[in-house]
């Protein structure tokens, strides 16, 4: 499944296992409007084919709506619901019951005049995670510039986005849940680097198109945690460094570099480097050092 930017709902094409989901799902449509509503459960991989069985420890169900909002604009509204017997988070292990409300605003990147494209949403989480409360959520924009009649057809765009964190002082577990996300919507290091768990950030990107369908981006990341009292998470959701060793906000940042070939309508190549620089926080919590990241990818699409 796939839903909007990905932020929420994607195959995870790249540099995740691509996710598959066993349920069932009803389309329809209303005027202009594209309303799914789905039941769920994400599949456990297993090393044979075909074989993969649903993991009946977590079930997934939602409704997801698009329609156009102008000409040029396009609305999403869905509510989803999650439900973990085992969630971690920095606070300790329970059993997550999560309802997501959202919406995102949405125009698409220019491809004849020049002109700005956005993309910008925003959600509401909450529910019962153990004994305590649930209240989470966050907001992400994207903006971005693109000159299509001029050589390379370059785009400028920047990205800011914001996620809850927690406070276990509390009854109420504040920490986000990005559910089932696109990893590489958060920079190249997606496999490796800090997800969008309990953080604020800054990412300013430049890109072009070069002849043969060849594309070339380069950005930079910059990265703090929104709550000193929660640790740093990976893109799958799972501790990568814990709170209580250091109040240090910022954790670090990481310039990237992606170059793309679309060879033919089925064929790819791929090759992405970047490097995290710790920051503060890293530092303080462990022994840190800076990490670098590269990767070449293949895809064939039938």
């Amino acid at each position: 499944m796939e839903y909007g930017s990905g932020r929420l709902i994607d195959v995870r094409e790249g540099p995740n296992v691509r996710l598959s989901f066993d349920g069932f799902k009803v389309k329809a449509g209303i005027g202009g409007w594209e309303i799914d509503g789905f039941a769920m459960r994400p599949d456990l991989d297993k090393p044979g084919f075909f074989d993969n069985a649903p993991n009946h420890a977590v079930g997934f169900w939602g409704v997801y709506g698009v329609g156009p909002l102008t000409k040029t604009i396009t609305l999403d509204v869905y509510y989803l619901g999650l439900d973990r017997q085992t969630a971690a988070f920095d606070r300790g292990v329970g059993h997550e019951l999560r309802h997501t409300i959202g919406a995102r605003l949405s125009r698409p990147v220019a491809e004849t005049n020049p002109g700005w494209d956005f993309d910008y949403e925003a959600l509401w989480q909450f529910g019962s995670f153990g004994s305590a409360n649930i209240r989470a959520w966050t907001v992400a924009s994207e903006t971005g510039y693109r000159l299509p009649e001029v050589p390379l057809k370059p785009r400028f765009s920047a990205k800011a986005d914001i996620s809850s964190g927690d406070d276990p002082r509390t009854n109420t577990l504040g920490t986000f849940n990005p559910l089932f996300p696109k990893g590489n919507y958060f920079g190249v290091l997606a496999t490796a680097g800090p997800g969008p768990i309990n953080f604020i950030d800054v990412h300013p990107r430049a890109e072009a198109t070069l002849p043969h369908d060849v594309t070339v981006s380069v950005d930079w990341i910059f990265q703090w945690r929104e709550s000193l009292r929660d640790g740093v998470y990976s893109v799958p959701g799972f501790v990568i460094i814990p709170a209580g060793k250091s109040d240090a906000r910022f954790v670090g940042n990481r310039p990237g570099t992606e170059v793309r070939w679309q060879a033919n309508r089925h064929l790819w190549f791929q090759g992405d480097y970047g490097i995290f620089y710790a920051g503060k926080f890293v530092k303080e919590s462990q022994p840190a050092g800076n990490l670098n990241y590269w990767a070449l990818w293949a895809g064939y699409k039938f």
